[in-house]
């Protein structure tokens, strides 16, 4: 547990006491680690916070949203974490009730946004409650937005290669693309909807920079989302696409398979026949035989050849 204070122009950190916040500080900030119990004790038993808010701020899933309430708003926000290996989401969570004066943020995982914000708290920029919010806001979808661009690069990359020799090794690369643009567009798309909800919430520790702040990064959000749609439409043709090709190089090399049979089909007739172990067959003991026999073939596979080259069934070049 972590508790920040701004008062008279200075930013600092406290120890953790009650949670009350001092008389004439402008804003006080306390965030919460929900994996440790103690943190979570705190929050259940914390009345001045409305039932409601206070079971959505320890749910174990959330999705971004925001509610405003008589006294507060609460705000779910998704970013990107430290520990992306124990999250099965891509984004981490960080649920905030925020109030005159004072702001409570709480996280299951190590969202890499937080750490900026407390810098920039600790640096004096953060003066109020509204300026904490718009900065998560901002930090969240400038660190998101990179991320997103990337997969539509490594596409575009995807897509250039499709006419290029192995282009069905990049296959694999275009489902993990589709995949990751899923599962970020699950996240974004309400992100966008929560931002725009809380830039009008009539409360009046947000100012009109706060608000202008919040409509950037809903309008980022929007953006990312558009995205995320097109990465994902974009992967599924070239999904079709790979099948396409992946099935002709299958036909192609079924009839180049098809080609060589038919090719000594005729030839093996004839072996097999003048290889019966029995009386009578013709030019047995003659000395000019076998290679009769072999140039025989060899004419024949030339001539069945030159039929499926006229007949187009196989290319000259």
């Amino acid at each position: 547990m972590r508790s920040f204070l701004f008062d008279k122009d200075k930013a600092s950190e406290l120890p953790f006491a009650d949670g009350d916040t001092p008389g004439g500080a402008a804003l006080h900030w306390l965030h919460f680690d929900g994996r440790k119990a103690e943190s979570r004790a705190w929050l259940s038993a914390e009345q001045t916070i409305e039932e409601v808010a206070r079971n959505a701020l320890v749910a174990a899933e959330t999705r971004p949203r925001c509610e405003s309430f008589t006294h507060g708003v609460l705000i779910n926000l998704r970013g990107l974490g430290e520990t992306p290996d124990d999250d099965p989401d891509p984004l981490v969570s960080i649920r905030l009730w925020v109030e005159a004066r004072r702001v409570i943020s709480f996280t299951y995982r190590s969202p890499l946004f937080l750490e900026p914000v407390i810098g920039a708290f600790m640096a004096g920029g953060i003066k109020d409650p509204g300026d904490l919010i718009a900065a998560f806001a901002d930090t969240i979808t400038q660190q998101l937005n990179p991320h997103i661009a990337d997969i539509g690069d490594e596409l575009d990359t995807c897509e250039l290669a499709l006419d290029q020799p192995g282009a069905l090794a990049s296959r694999h690369r275009v489902s993990s693309a589709r995949s990751r643009a899923i599962a970020y567009r699950r996240f974004v798309i309400p992100q966008r909807t929560a931002l725009e909800a809380l830039a009008a919430v009539p409360h009046d520790w947000l100012d009109k920079q706060d608000r202008l702040h919040l409509r950037e990064a809903a309008d980022r959000a929007a953006r990312m989302a558009e995205e995320l749609e097109s990465v994902r439409e974009r992967a599924a043709l070239m999904h079709d696409q790979l099948t396409d090709l992946r099935a002709e190089q299958i036909d192609s090399r079924a009839l180049l398979v098809s080609i060589i049979a038919l090719v000594f089909l005729p030839l093996t007739f004839l072996t097999g026949l003048l290889g019966m172990n029995v009386d009578g067959i013709p030019f047995a003991h003659a000395p000019w035989a076998f290679w009769g026999v072999v140039a025989f073939c060899v004419v024949m596979g030339l001539l069945v050849g030159v039929y499926f080259i006229r007949a187009h069934w196989i290319s000259r070049s």
